[in-house]
């Protein structure tokens, strides 16, 4: 049956003074659901299709890809193919991950699809953001599909203008607003938190958490009145049942093979060699076993099954005994260890080890011209701020290939976005910065490892940040209405607990947070304890980073590029830069530096060393020059006149030597002294506003030894004053007295 374009299955909901459109019917339908979402001018088509799986992969095979079409804001891509590359922008990669993190767990475990939903910007209005319309049309299109889907959810951005809340805030208003946190809620609770504050206290943080899941309740109204009208019949499902004698044997196996001991094992490798040895054991003792010699297959459930064992051994001793796999309590910090100025020629850096999580984090300084230039709907975007989290598989004992993962991407932007707030303005300290977090070693919660390094390599390198900034990643343990939060959790806990939850901030409040919870939701008394139990873990940390680098050093590393700025007439731009950069491009071959112009006249250079700065400096300050009355300058001739010769003192300054002035006995020609296009040596012995007097004469007198007198050079000799620019009344008195004789 052929739909009618015209009249789609069509909900409005009011939101913050907006109307946000859902329709379905007008596009894609031949996937298994597709929404258009709609805000403004701004417009996402969200689809997603799925097909039975050939075999089991271990693991959910779901697949988010958000795009922004450039069409969508009247663009044309800036790549060499003038179409959107296959490759995804960082932009587009987190908010791939912004939609993957609620909704992946809103899927039934052990469901055979492989789904895949596909997010993409066909309409831009400069005005309402993509993003939460993605997400929550995401969660719309899963709705209204076959899929079984325990939603619905929906997205909103929470700002914060004069000390209101506002939800999604136009672009304009995010730049006036101290709070940019993107969340997705249920209907009674949150289940994803990601963004950054400029030192709010946390109860703001919490207050505006609950007020923006309030506010999105219509989007959750708009889906279910939406899977009315136009919803598919879902398809049949129903949980695997477990086989109750495999789990009992190999859960008797496990205990007699050892597994509570290992999971008391306090370090990472050794507890992991352990844990695998009992597997192993399990494994042997089950293939003896007539039962499953005549059915091997089902020995694939096994290591299923030992991890959820596992998952309840280490709860239930938390639970029971507030112990922890490290043997921690729930509120301790792991040991720290911080080493600065590691590396030897960076601008910075630093080594932070907390616990068995290590990151090397290092500083780089650059000019105006490194910053990180990205093409978007919004046009041009250009980044003077950069943090780079690298996680390579030798950090974890592992053989993989090497690639930047959607992980790496997400937790470097979360710390990057933290360390935003603290950084000096672009006009006090005009570098480019990157910082760069080698994970070392990883034990859990390395993106806030990465965080508190990139913050004392930042300081190493002297750049004078308004505070340090630490983070620490806070877990959960809830059972039935019983609920215990974890500071600092470890990569084990994070696997068996129902909550990644990382605060990051200065003494003074919260610069980030991010959020991703395996529950159904995350209450406010939860969030309220976990925030201030963060705090308190945050000023320990912070109090171990100040014992190792109290504040930024006071100077630049000396490898660091030197910076100065200068201040030249906008109207000699032109000259600096030259015919075709000719001029600016011979001040980088001598000197290595990097020079930037600015329209206003402000000239930022950027040198390698203080030698290259000065030689940079003065070479455009040659452009800028006036000249010095009595000062010897090496002229250009450019003009040869009757009166004398024009010569170019300066670039583009002109001085006219008169004929009385081009040699010490009398010239009978200009040419015969000064020829086009020759240098010659010169004294500037006029300057009166533009106008511009030079002598060659009086530089010959003074190579035979007599002084320069500036009154006899002042002026020719009136008889001699036949340039327009000279004449006066004296020269029309003069014609007139040789008439009369």
């Amino acid at each position: 049956m052929i739909q009618d374009i015209f009249h789609p299955a069509r909900v409005v909901a009011e939101l913050g003074g907006k109307e946000i459109v859902f329709e379905s019917g007008r596009l894609a339908n031949q996937a298994d659901g597709a929404v258009w979402m709609q805000c403004g001018g701004t417009v996402v088509l969200v689809t997603v299709c799925s097909q039975p799986l050939e075999s089991d992969k271990g693991f959910f095979p779901l697949t988010v890809e958000y795009s922004e079409k450039m069409y969508a804001a009247g663009r044309i891509p800036g790549s060499f193919f003038r179409r959107e590359i296959g490759r995804p922008s960082e932009r587009e990669t987190l908010v791939s991950r912004l939609i993957d993190r609620p909704v992946r767990p809103l899927f039934p475990k052990g469901l055979g699809e492989d789904v895949q939903l596909l997010a993409s910007v066909i309409s831009a209005d400069q005005e309402n953001e993509s993003d939460v319309l993605a997400l929550t049309g995401a969660s719309a299109a899963l709705m209204i599909s076959s899929l079984p889907f325990e939603g619905p959810v929906a997205g909103g951005r929470i700002g914060r203008i004069g000390g209101r809340f506002v939800l999604n805030p136009s672009f304009g208003q995010q730049e006036r607003s101290d709070l940019n946190i993107i969340f997705a809620a249920t209907r009674d609770a949150l289940t994803m938190v990601e963004g950054d504050a400029r030192f709010l206290p946390e109860d703001v943080i919490i207050d505006a958490l609950e007020w923006g899941r309030k506010e999105i309740q219509p989007l959750i109204d708009a889906q279910l009145k939406l899977r009315e009208l136009c919803g598919k019949e879902k398809m049949e499902f129903a949980t695997p049942e477990e086989d109750g004698f495999l789990v009992t044997r190999v859960h008797e196996l496990a205990r007699e093979a050892g597994l509570e001991d290992a999971l008391r094992i306090p370090d990472k490798l050794p507890r992991k060699q352990a844990r695998k040895k009992v597997k192993e054991r399990v494994m042997e003792a089950l293939k003896e076993a007539p039962a499953f010699m005549e059915n091997p297959g089902e020995l694939r459930f096994v290591p299923d099954i030992i991890a959820d064992l596992e998952k309840r051994l280490v709860r239930a001793r938390i639970v029971d005994e507030g112990t922890r796999i490290d043997g921690r309590d729930v509120r301790s910090v792991r040991p720290i260890q911080i080493q600065t100025g590691v590396l030897p020629r960076a601008h910075g850096s630093a080594l932070f080890c907390r616990g068995e999580t290590k990151s090397l984090v290092i500083a780089t300084l650059g000019s105006t011209t490194d910053e990180q230039r990205m093409d978007s709907l919004a046009g041009d975007v250009t980044k003077r701020f950069m943090l780079h989290y690298n996680f390579p598989p030798y950090c974890v004992g592992e053989v993989k290939p090497v690639r930047v993962s959607r992980r790496e991407i997400g937790h470097g932007a979360l710390a990057e976005k933290s360390l935003r707030p603290v950084l000096p303005s672009d006009e006090d300290f005009p570098f480019t910065l990157r910082v760069v977090a080698e994970t070392m070693e990883s034990n859990g919660s390395s993106s806030m490892a990465a965080l508190c390094g990139g913050s004392l390599s930042l300081m190493d390198a002297g750049v004078p940040i308004s505070g340090p900034v630490a983070g620490v990643a806070m877990g959960l343990i809830k059972e039935s209405d019983k609920f215990i939060v974890l500071t600092d959790i470890l990569g084990d806990e994070d696997a068996l607990g129902d909550m990644d939850f990382k605060i990051a901030g200065t003494a003074e409040g919260v610069t980030g947070v991010q959020m991703d919870i395996k529950v159904t939701g995350l209450t406010t008394d939860i969030m309220r304890a976990a925030m201030q139990q963060a705090r308190e873990a945050r000023l320990h940390i912070l109090g171990e980073m100040a014992k190792a680098l109290p504040e930024p050093r006071r100077e630049l590393s000396q490898y660091a590029p030197q910076h100065a700025e200068i201040f030249v007439n906008p109207d000699i731009i032109r000259l600096i830069i030259g015919p075709g950069g000719k001029n600016i491009k011979a001040i980088t071959a001598a000197t290595g530096a990097s020079v930037d112009i600015e329209d206003s006249g402000k000239v930022s250079v950027f040198a390698p060393t203080a030698e290259a700065l000065e030689k940079a400096r003065e070479m455009v300050s040659y452009y800028d020059q006036r000249p010095e009355l009595g000062r010897n300058y090496m002229a250009k001739v450019r003009k040869i006149m009757e009166i004398g010769a024009i010569v170019e003192v300066l670039p583009n300054v002109e001085a006219l030597v008169h004929v009385s002035q081009l040699d010490i006995g009398r010239v009978g020609q200009p040419g015969d002294v000064a020829r086009l296009g020759e240098d010659m040596l010169v004294k500037v012995i006029e300057v009166s506003g533009d106008r511009i007097r030079a002598s060659r004469k009086a530089v010959l007198l003074e190579e035979q030894g007599h002084a320069w007198n500036p009154e006899e050079t002042a002026r020719p000799p009136r008889h001699d004053r036949h340039d327009k620019g000279e004449r006066g009344q004296g020269d029309r008195g003069g014609r007139r007295g040789r008439d009369r004789r």
